[in-house]
């Protein structure tokens, strides 16, 4: 089944941001590559960027399950390398917290086009100027600094320097981002939210955890009054987050899980006419447990 075809109105998948939650995104991505479900460009904010990128680099069933296993394998030091020297400089010279070699080393690793515009299918990247608030949309150029600037969470990494901008984590002015999505040509939306930690009975522990937890429950609001406020011109799809959720997306011990689970329900969706347009699933909405 796809929902693309040459003669279609453009399709974007849409990747919001959410840390250690875009394993989920994972899931989602197998089970639509395996339904054939494809599209036309990628739209991607903080770790969705990176998820997004990866799949504009290999839009297929393989591609997706190497992202897969390229999360599975992946350890809360290799996106957030903290040591003590990292420490100390924070404590003594009240410098950024942890530096981007991290996340720089999986673009280098793992994202075989080194310019944007050389990817398989046209992607954009968001990211926030961190001066004016303003969001800032790279479409070509360096696909590394693109990434970085977009997971570059304010007060744990330092803004990228690029292009005469001081650019940081896309989530701030554009986390789900689906009107750059329409303003970049796309019909039909595809959305693929991280969710957040619905069912916790406490906050996470640490100060990074806590931010990152408050994050995601922005990205959850600020998706639901940006899908109510679309054209209605524009269909969309939102693929349901999941729920019950719990962790930090700080946590990277439950990737395996998160990946499973997200593969299952997105099977499960689309074998429930899930690709029913216009529909915000009610896990994106206000809840408790």
């Amino acid at each position: 089944m796809s929902i693309t075809d040459p003669a279609a109105p453009k399709t974007a998948f849409v990747f919001a941001g959410g840390g250690s939650f875009g394993a989920i995104q994972v899931g989602m991505l197998q089970s639509l590559a395996a339904h054939g479900i494809t599209a036309d460009m990628v739209v991607g904010s903080s770790v969705g960027a990176l998820n997004g990128a990866f799949y504009a680099g290999d839009p297929t069933v393989a591609g997706a399950d190497r992202l897969a296993e390229i999360w599975r394998g992946l350890r809360r030091h290799d996106v957030f390398p903290m040591t003590w020297k990292t420490m100390a400089s924070f404590l003594w010279r009240r410098d950024f917290l942890i530096p981007h070699d991290g996340v720089r080393k999986l673009i280098d690793d793992h994202i075989p086009f080194r310019n944007l515009e050389d990817a398989r299918m046209p992607v954009h990247i968001v990211t926030t100027d961190i001066i004016s608030g303003d969001s800032v949309v790279l479409s070509e150029g360096s696909t590394a600094e693109a990434i970085v600037a977009s997971t570059a969470i304010p007060g744990a990494f330092s803004p990228v320097h690029y292009r005469d901008r001081f650019l940081a984590d896309g989530a701030i002015s554009s986390n789900t981002p689906v009107r750059v999505a329409v303003k970049h040509g796309a019909k039909r939306l595809i959305v693929l939210p991280t969710g957040h930690a619905c069912a916790n009975q406490a906050p996470p522990v640490g100060a990074l955890a806590n931010a990152l937890h408050a994050l995601t429950l922005l990205i959850a609001r600020q998706l639901v009054n940006e899908l109510e406020n679309l054209d209605p011109a524009v269909t969309h799809f939102v693929i349901p987050p999941l729920c019950p959720l719990v962790g930090s997306p700080y946590d990277f011990s439950r990737t395996d899980d998160h990946i499973s689970r997200a593969r299952h329900s997105t099977d499960a969706w689309l074998a429930q006419d899930g690709l029913e347009p216009n529909k915000i699933p009610h896990e994106l909405q206000p809840h408790d447990h």
